[in-house]
Protein backbone atom coordinates (compact mmCIF):
# COMPACT_ATOMS: atom_id res chain seq x y z
CA UNK A 1 0.00 0.00 0.00
CA UNK A 2 1.24 3.54 -0.62
CA UNK A 3 2.07 6.26 2.08
CA UNK A 4 0.74 9.55 1.65
CA UNK A 5 1.21 12.41 3.34
CA UNK A 6 0.08 16.14 3.33
CA UNK A 7 1.65 18.71 4.84
CA UNK A 8 1.35 22.78 4.72
CA UNK A 9 5.59 23.13 4.54
CA UNK A 10 6.93 20.21 2.32
CA UNK A 11 10.72 20.93 1.71
CA UNK A 12 11.01 20.41 -2.26
CA UNK A 13 14.19 21.25 -4.44
CA UNK A 14 11.97 23.95 -5.66
CA UNK A 15 11.19 25.35 -2.26
CA UNK A 16 9.13 25.07 0.72
CA UNK A 17 4.83 25.23 -0.46
CA UNK A 18 2.05 22.83 0.23
CA UNK A 19 1.86 19.62 -1.19
CA UNK A 20 1.23 15.78 -1.14
CA UNK A 21 3.90 13.16 -1.28
CA UNK A 22 2.93 9.44 -2.75
CA UNK A 23 5.29 6.83 -1.45
CA UNK A 24 5.47 3.56 -3.26
CA UNK A 25 7.94 0.87 -2.69
CA UNK A 26 9.80 2.77 -0.40
CA UNK A 27 10.79 5.12 -3.44
CA UNK A 28 8.86 8.69 -3.77
CA UNK A 29 6.33 8.29 -6.31
CA UNK A 30 4.91 11.12 -6.55
CA UNK A 31 4.72 15.34 -5.24
CA UNK A 32 1.08 16.28 -6.07
CA UNK A 33 -1.21 19.28 -4.91
CA UNK A 34 -3.54 16.74 -3.37
CA UNK A 35 -4.89 13.19 -2.59
CA UNK A 36 -8.14 12.10 -1.10
CA UNK A 37 -6.15 9.38 0.81
CA UNK A 38 -3.27 11.77 2.31
CA UNK A 39 -2.56 11.50 6.00
CA UNK A 40 -2.30 15.35 6.97
CA UNK A 41 0.52 16.57 9.03
CA UNK A 42 -1.20 19.72 9.27
CA UNK A 43 1.72 22.88 9.75
CA UNK A 44 4.57 20.17 10.66
CA UNK A 45 7.47 20.48 8.29
CA UNK A 46 7.80 17.69 5.87
CA UNK A 47 11.26 17.19 4.86
CA UNK A 48 13.92 15.38 3.60
CA UNK A 49 15.84 12.53 5.93
CA UNK A 50 19.21 14.56 7.23
CA UNK A 51 22.24 13.16 6.33
CA UNK A 52 25.25 12.63 8.60
CA UNK A 53 28.21 11.51 6.81
CA UNK A 54 30.65 12.30 9.82
CA UNK A 55 29.72 9.85 12.63
CA UNK A 56 32.01 7.61 15.14
CA UNK A 57 30.44 4.49 15.67
CA UNK A 58 33.36 2.85 17.14
CA UNK A 59 31.73 -1.00 16.15
CA UNK A 60 33.76 -3.10 16.48
CA UNK A 61 36.10 -3.16 18.89
CA UNK A 62 34.79 0.12 21.01
CA UNK A 63 31.44 -0.34 21.12
CA UNK A 64 31.55 0.64 25.00
CA UNK A 65 31.63 4.02 23.51
CA UNK A 66 29.11 3.90 20.69
CA UNK A 67 27.68 1.31 18.72
CA UNK A 68 25.59 0.55 15.65
CA UNK A 69 22.52 -0.30 17.75
CA UNK A 70 22.43 3.37 20.32
CA UNK A 71 24.05 5.56 17.23
CA UNK A 72 21.25 4.58 14.32
CA UNK A 73 18.61 4.83 17.82
CA UNK A 74 19.16 8.61 18.26
CA UNK A 75 19.82 8.98 14.18
CA UNK A 76 16.53 7.80 13.92
CA UNK A 77 14.73 10.24 17.07
CA UNK A 78 16.59 13.10 15.26
CA UNK A 79 15.14 12.89 11.90
CA UNK A 80 18.89 11.78 10.61
CA UNK A 81 18.22 8.85 8.17
CA UNK A 82 21.51 7.92 7.14
CA UNK A 83 24.81 8.33 8.52
CA UNK A 84 28.18 7.72 7.26
CA UNK A 85 30.71 6.07 9.48
CA UNK A 86 34.66 7.18 10.31
CA UNK A 87 37.16 4.92 9.84
CA UNK A 88 38.94 5.15 13.08
CA UNK A 89 37.84 4.34 16.54
CA UNK A 90 36.73 0.90 15.89
CA UNK A 91 38.76 -2.10 15.83
CA UNK A 92 40.33 -2.93 13.62
CA UNK A 93 40.14 0.41 12.32
CA UNK A 94 39.29 0.47 8.54
CA UNK A 95 42.04 0.73 6.39
CA UNK A 96 42.35 -2.81 4.77
CA UNK A 97 39.16 -4.83 2.98
CA UNK A 98 39.57 -7.50 5.42
CA UNK A 99 38.50 -4.55 8.35
CA UNK A 100 35.82 -3.66 6.43
CA UNK A 101 34.25 -6.81 6.09
CA UNK A 102 34.32 -7.23 9.96
CA UNK A 103 32.61 -4.24 10.43
CA UNK A 104 29.61 -5.10 7.53
CA UNK A 105 29.41 -8.10 10.15
CA UNK A 106 28.88 -6.28 13.08
CA UNK A 107 26.28 -4.53 11.90
CA UNK A 108 23.99 -6.92 10.20
CA UNK A 109 20.85 -6.89 12.37
CA UNK A 110 21.47 -3.37 14.29
CA UNK A 111 20.76 -0.85 11.86
CA UNK A 112 17.55 1.44 12.75
CA UNK A 113 18.68 4.07 9.79
CA UNK A 114 20.75 3.57 6.29
CA UNK A 115 24.48 3.65 7.02
CA UNK A 116 27.61 3.74 4.53
CA UNK A 117 31.39 3.73 5.45
CA UNK A 118 34.24 5.63 4.69
CA UNK A 119 37.70 3.90 4.00
CA UNK A 120 40.99 5.36 6.05
CA UNK A 121 44.15 6.81 4.55
CA UNK A 122 47.39 5.63 6.59
CA UNK A 123 50.86 5.86 5.70
CA UNK A 124 51.58 2.64 3.32
CA UNK A 125 47.93 1.54 2.55
CA UNK A 126 47.78 3.46 -0.75
CA UNK A 127 47.43 -0.36 -2.50
CA UNK A 128 44.49 -1.09 -0.02
CA UNK A 129 42.33 1.60 -1.41
CA UNK A 130 40.92 0.46 -4.43
CA UNK A 131 40.03 -3.19 -3.00
CA UNK A 132 38.03 -0.78 -0.05
CA UNK A 133 36.63 1.12 -2.91
CA UNK A 134 35.26 -2.14 -4.37
CA UNK A 135 34.22 -3.44 -1.03
CA UNK A 136 31.75 -0.47 -0.39
CA UNK A 137 33.80 2.31 1.23
CA UNK A 138 32.44 5.46 0.07
CA UNK A 139 35.86 7.65 0.08
CA UNK A 140 38.54 7.49 2.42
CA UNK A 141 39.94 9.88 5.86
CA UNK A 142 43.21 10.52 6.28
CA UNK A 143 44.68 12.54 9.21
CA UNK A 144 47.13 15.45 8.82
CA UNK A 145 47.77 15.28 12.73
CA UNK A 146 48.18 12.25 15.27
CA UNK A 147 44.30 10.63 15.52
CA UNK A 148 44.49 10.21 19.20
CA UNK A 149 44.72 6.52 18.65
CA UNK A 150 48.20 4.91 17.41
CA UNK A 151 46.49 2.30 15.37
CA UNK A 152 45.51 5.37 12.83
CA UNK A 153 48.66 6.85 11.85
CA UNK A 154 48.72 10.13 10.48
CA UNK A 155 49.90 11.30 7.03
CA UNK A 156 52.54 13.37 4.84
CA UNK A 157 52.65 14.80 2.14
CA UNK A 158 53.95 11.81 0.45
CA UNK A 159 51.53 9.21 1.47
CA UNK A 160 49.12 12.15 -0.31
CA UNK A 161 50.53 12.23 -2.81
CA UNK A 162 50.24 8.19 -3.54
CA UNK A 163 47.21 8.04 -2.18
CA UNK A 164 45.09 10.36 -4.24
CA UNK A 165 45.84 9.24 -7.40
CA UNK A 166 44.29 5.62 -6.56
CA UNK A 167 41.01 7.80 -4.92
CA UNK A 168 40.83 9.93 -8.17
CA UNK A 169 41.07 6.96 -10.37
CA UNK A 170 38.43 4.86 -8.10
CA UNK A 171 36.03 7.66 -8.31
CA UNK A 172 35.81 9.07 -4.73
CA UNK A 173 36.97 12.19 -2.23
CA UNK A 174 40.01 11.88 0.02
CA UNK A 175 38.54 13.75 3.41
CA UNK A 176 41.05 15.45 5.38
CA UNK A 177 41.36 16.44 9.48
CA UNK A 178 43.45 19.41 8.41
CA UNK A 179 45.37 20.39 11.53
CA UNK A 180 49.47 20.59 10.87
CA UNK A 181 50.75 20.65 14.38
CA UNK A 182 53.75 22.72 14.90
CA UNK A 183 55.52 24.00 18.73
CA UNK A 184 53.07 26.28 20.55
CA UNK A 185 54.84 28.88 23.50
CA UNK A 186 53.37 30.50 26.35
CA UNK A 187 50.78 28.31 27.32
CA UNK A 188 48.81 28.86 30.25
CA UNK A 189 49.63 26.81 32.64
CA UNK A 190 45.97 25.61 34.56
CA UNK A 191 45.59 22.15 32.50
CA UNK A 192 41.70 22.54 33.68
CA UNK A 193 41.72 25.59 31.84
CA UNK A 194 40.15 25.30 28.43
CA UNK A 195 41.85 28.71 27.87
CA UNK A 196 45.07 26.01 27.26
CA UNK A 197 43.71 23.77 25.45
CA UNK A 198 42.27 26.71 22.90
CA UNK A 199 45.73 28.03 22.74
CA UNK A 200 47.30 24.54 21.95
CA UNK A 201 45.35 24.31 19.03
CA UNK A 202 45.57 27.30 17.07
CA UNK A 203 43.52 28.32 13.55
CA UNK A 204 47.06 28.38 12.32
CA UNK A 205 47.04 24.41 12.38
CA UNK A 206 44.04 24.50 9.75
CA UNK A 207 45.11 26.68 8.07
CA UNK A 208 48.25 25.36 7.21
CA UNK A 209 46.73 22.11 6.72
CA UNK A 210 44.09 23.22 4.39
CA UNK A 211 47.28 25.16 1.73
CA UNK A 212 48.71 21.69 2.00
CA UNK A 213 45.13 20.22 1.03
CA UNK A 214 44.86 22.79 -1.61
CA UNK A 215 48.02 22.36 -2.92
CA UNK A 216 47.86 18.41 -3.43
CA UNK A 217 44.34 19.16 -5.06
CA UNK A 218 45.52 21.35 -7.57
CA UNK A 219 48.55 19.01 -8.31
CA UNK A 220 47.27 15.82 -8.54
CA UNK A 221 43.02 16.55 -9.47
CA UNK A 222 41.70 14.41 -6.77
CA UNK A 223 38.88 15.88 -5.18
CA UNK A 224 38.79 16.46 -1.32
CA UNK A 225 36.73 17.59 1.70
CA UNK A 226 37.95 19.40 4.85
CA UNK A 227 36.04 18.02 8.11
CA UNK A 228 35.17 19.85 10.97
CA UNK A 229 36.15 22.94 9.53
CA UNK A 230 36.83 25.47 12.87
CA UNK A 231 38.93 28.37 11.68
CA UNK A 232 37.16 31.33 10.49
CA UNK A 233 40.48 32.28 8.90
CA UNK A 234 40.38 29.40 6.34
CA UNK A 235 37.96 30.67 4.30
CA UNK A 236 39.44 32.78 2.15
CA UNK A 237 42.27 30.61 0.88
CA UNK A 238 39.04 27.88 0.68
CA UNK A 239 36.98 30.64 -1.56
CA UNK A 240 40.10 31.10 -3.66
CA UNK A 241 40.20 27.36 -4.15
CA UNK A 242 36.62 26.86 -5.26
CA UNK A 243 36.58 29.87 -7.63
CA UNK A 244 39.65 28.33 -9.04
CA UNK A 245 37.45 25.46 -10.02
CA UNK A 246 39.28 22.58 -7.39
CA UNK A 247 37.15 19.96 -6.86
CA UNK A 248 37.14 21.03 -3.03
CA UNK A 249 34.58 21.06 -0.29
CA UNK A 250 34.17 21.74 3.39
CA UNK A 251 32.00 20.85 6.48
CA UNK A 252 31.63 22.34 9.76
CA UNK A 253 29.31 21.07 12.94
CA UNK A 254 26.99 22.19 14.98
CA UNK A 255 29.45 22.33 17.75
CA UNK A 256 31.39 25.70 16.40
CA UNK A 257 28.31 27.28 15.00
CA UNK A 258 26.63 26.90 18.52
CA UNK A 259 28.88 26.92 20.85
CA UNK A 260 31.77 29.61 22.05
CA UNK A 261 34.91 29.08 23.93
CA UNK A 262 33.65 31.58 26.67
CA UNK A 263 30.98 29.36 27.59
CA UNK A 264 33.20 26.30 28.46
CA UNK A 265 33.33 26.05 32.12
CA UNK A 266 36.40 25.44 33.96
CA UNK A 267 37.52 21.87 33.79
CA UNK A 268 34.36 20.88 31.64
CA UNK A 269 36.21 18.37 29.31
CA UNK A 270 33.07 17.22 27.50
CA UNK A 271 33.53 20.46 25.71
CA UNK A 272 37.04 19.17 24.63
CA UNK A 273 37.32 18.61 20.68
CA UNK A 274 40.02 18.58 18.12
CA UNK A 275 40.02 21.36 16.61
CA UNK A 276 38.34 23.44 19.13
CA UNK A 277 35.48 25.51 19.71
CA UNK A 278 36.62 29.00 19.05
CA UNK A 279 35.57 32.56 20.30
CA UNK A 280 32.52 34.36 19.05
CA UNK A 281 34.35 35.96 16.31
CA UNK A 282 34.93 32.90 14.67
CA UNK A 283 31.84 31.46 14.93
CA UNK A 284 30.77 34.58 13.53
CA UNK A 285 32.99 33.70 10.94
CA UNK A 286 31.96 30.21 10.29
CA UNK A 287 28.52 31.63 10.05
CA UNK A 288 29.48 33.91 6.87
CA UNK A 289 31.18 31.18 5.28
CA UNK A 290 27.65 29.29 5.13
CA UNK A 291 26.00 32.75 4.11
CA UNK A 292 28.42 32.86 0.88
CA UNK A 293 28.01 29.39 0.04
CA UNK A 294 32.05 28.71 0.84
CA UNK A 295 30.69 25.97 3.94
CA UNK A 296 28.86 23.59 1.82
CA UNK A 297 27.20 21.07 4.65
CA UNK A 298 26.97 20.66 8.43
CA UNK A 299 27.38 17.49 10.12
CA UNK A 300 27.41 16.31 13.53
CA UNK A 301 31.21 14.51 14.14
CA UNK A 302 29.75 12.71 17.20
CA UNK A 303 32.38 11.55 18.97
CA UNK A 304 31.52 9.82 21.92
CA UNK A 305 33.81 8.36 24.52
CA UNK A 306 33.37 6.24 27.79
CA UNK A 307 32.83 9.06 30.57
CA UNK A 308 36.08 7.94 32.49
CA UNK A 309 37.96 8.81 29.28
CA UNK A 310 36.08 12.62 29.41
CA UNK A 311 38.15 13.02 33.29
CA UNK A 312 41.13 14.55 34.24
CA UNK A 313 42.33 17.95 32.96
CA UNK A 314 42.10 19.58 28.92
CA UNK A 315 45.48 17.86 28.55
CA UNK A 316 44.41 14.18 28.61
CA UNK A 317 40.76 13.93 28.47
CA UNK A 318 39.73 11.82 24.59
CA UNK A 319 38.44 15.03 22.46
CA UNK A 320 35.16 14.44 20.98
CA UNK A 321 31.69 16.05 21.56
CA UNK A 322 28.53 13.57 21.45
CA UNK A 323 25.96 15.04 19.74
CA UNK A 324 24.19 12.82 17.54
CA UNK A 325 20.43 13.55 17.66
CA UNK A 326 20.77 17.20 18.31
CA UNK A 327 21.89 18.27 15.01
CA UNK A 328 18.34 19.25 13.71
CA UNK A 329 17.69 21.50 16.35
CA UNK A 330 21.00 23.13 17.69
CA UNK A 331 21.35 24.32 14.07
CA UNK A 332 17.96 25.11 13.32
CA UNK A 333 17.47 27.62 16.57
CA UNK A 334 20.95 29.14 15.64
CA UNK A 335 19.52 29.29 11.95
CA UNK A 336 16.71 30.94 12.32
CA UNK A 337 18.00 33.80 14.41
CA UNK A 338 20.44 34.79 10.94
CA UNK A 339 17.45 34.84 8.38
CA UNK A 340 17.94 30.89 7.26
CA UNK A 341 15.18 29.24 5.74
CA UNK A 342 13.98 25.64 5.88
CA UNK A 343 15.25 24.94 2.36
CA UNK A 344 18.74 26.12 3.67
CA UNK A 345 18.78 23.14 6.41
CA UNK A 346 17.40 21.14 4.12
CA UNK A 347 20.51 21.92 1.58
CA UNK A 348 23.09 22.02 4.39
CA UNK A 349 22.38 19.08 6.28
CA UNK A 350 20.57 16.34 3.90
CA UNK A 351 21.43 17.52 -0.01
CA UNK A 352 24.88 18.12 0.17
CA UNK A 353 26.04 15.63 2.73
CA UNK A 354 24.55 12.88 0.47
CA UNK A 355 26.42 14.55 -2.24
CA UNK A 356 29.35 14.15 -1.02
CA UNK A 357 28.68 11.07 -0.15
CA UNK A 358 27.91 9.90 -3.64
CA UNK A 359 24.39 9.17 -2.47
CA UNK A 360 22.17 11.92 -4.71
CA UNK A 361 20.84 9.24 -6.42
CA UNK A 362 19.19 7.94 -3.23
CA UNK A 363 19.15 10.16 -0.67
CA UNK A 364 19.25 13.74 0.05
CA UNK A 365 16.11 15.12 -1.34
CA UNK A 366 12.08 15.13 -1.46
CA UNK A 367 12.61 14.27 -5.43
CA UNK A 368 10.85 11.26 -7.44
CA UNK A 369 12.62 8.49 -7.34
CA UNK A 370 14.60 9.03 -4.62
CA UNK A 371 14.33 7.72 -1.48
CA UNK A 372 11.25 7.96 0.73
CA UNK A 373 13.32 9.16 3.58
CA UNK A 374 11.26 11.80 5.41
CA UNK A 375 11.25 13.50 8.71
CA UNK A 376 7.99 15.70 10.10
CA UNK A 377 8.76 17.71 12.60
CA UNK A 378 7.57 21.50 14.22
CA UNK A 379 10.25 24.24 14.18
CA UNK A 380 8.35 26.79 16.44
CA UNK A 381 8.52 23.59 19.61
CA UNK A 382 11.27 24.64 21.99
CA UNK A 383 12.52 21.77 24.56
CA UNK A 384 15.49 21.34 26.98
CA UNK A 385 17.64 19.16 26.06
CA UNK A 386 18.42 16.74 29.00
CA UNK A 387 20.16 13.01 28.99
CA UNK A 388 16.18 11.01 29.45
CA UNK A 389 15.65 12.40 25.95
CA UNK A 390 18.93 11.19 24.67
CA UNK A 391 19.35 7.79 22.90
CA UNK A 392 23.42 7.71 22.07
CA UNK A 393 25.26 5.25 24.90
CA UNK A 394 26.49 7.85 26.69
CA UNK A 395 24.92 11.46 27.49
CA UNK A 396 27.78 13.73 28.52
CA UNK A 397 27.41 16.42 26.18
CA UNK A 398 27.57 20.07 26.38
CA UNK A 399 24.30 20.82 25.07
CA UNK A 400 22.78 19.29 28.29
CA UNK A 401 20.70 22.12 29.32
CA UNK A 402 20.10 23.97 26.29
CA UNK A 403 16.94 25.42 25.05
CA UNK A 404 16.65 24.74 21.22
CA UNK A 405 13.74 24.74 18.47
CA UNK A 406 12.38 21.78 16.64
CA UNK A 407 10.81 19.06 17.98
CA UNK A 408 10.66 15.81 15.51
CA UNK A 409 7.24 14.14 15.20
CA UNK A 410 7.94 10.80 13.04
CA UNK A 411 11.15 9.78 10.72
CA UNK A 412 10.63 7.19 7.82
CA UNK A 413 13.26 5.18 6.31
CA UNK A 414 12.43 4.05 2.95
CA UNK A 415 8.34 4.80 3.73
CA UNK A 416 8.76 3.23 6.59
CA UNK A 417 7.98 4.58 10.27
CA UNK A 418 11.70 3.91 12.32
CA UNK A 419 10.40 6.95 14.77
CA UNK A 420 7.14 7.73 16.02
CA UNK A 421 7.61 10.33 18.34
CA UNK A 422 8.37 8.35 21.42
CA UNK A 423 9.65 5.27 20.23
CA UNK A 424 12.28 4.01 17.90
CA UNK A 425 11.42 1.49 15.25
CA UNK A 426 12.78 -1.29 13.83
CA UNK A 427 15.70 -2.12 12.66
CA UNK A 428 15.03 -1.44 9.01
CA UNK A 429 18.02 0.10 8.32
CA UNK A 430 20.82 -1.18 5.13
CA UNK A 431 24.17 -0.64 4.70
CA UNK A 432 24.99 1.45 1.50
CA UNK A 433 27.96 0.03 -0.40
CA UNK A 434 29.33 2.13 -3.47
CA UNK A 435 26.35 3.66 -4.07
CA UNK A 436 26.39 6.11 -7.35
Amino acid sequence: MALVLRSSRVVLPDGVRPAVVIVRDGRIAAVVDEHPDAVDLGDLVLSPGLVDCHVHLNEPGRTEWEGFWTATQAAAAGGVTTLVDMPLNCQPVTTTRAALDTKLEAAKGQLHVDVGFWGGVVPGNDRELAALVEGGVLGAKAFLCHSGIDEFPNVVRGDLLRAMPELSAAGVPLLVHAELESEVSGLPTDASSYARWLAARPRSFEDAAIQLVIELVRETGCPAHIVHLSSGTALPFIADAKAEGLPLSVETCPHYLCLRSDDVPHGATHWKCAPPIRDEANRRLLWTGLDEGVIDQVVSDHSPCTPGLKQGTFDDAWGGIASLQLGLPAIWTEARERGHGLADLARLMSREPARLAGLSGRKGAIEVGLDADLVAWDPDARFTVDRAGLRFRHTLTPYLGAEMQGVVHRTWLRGECVFDGDTVLGPAGRTLLGVT
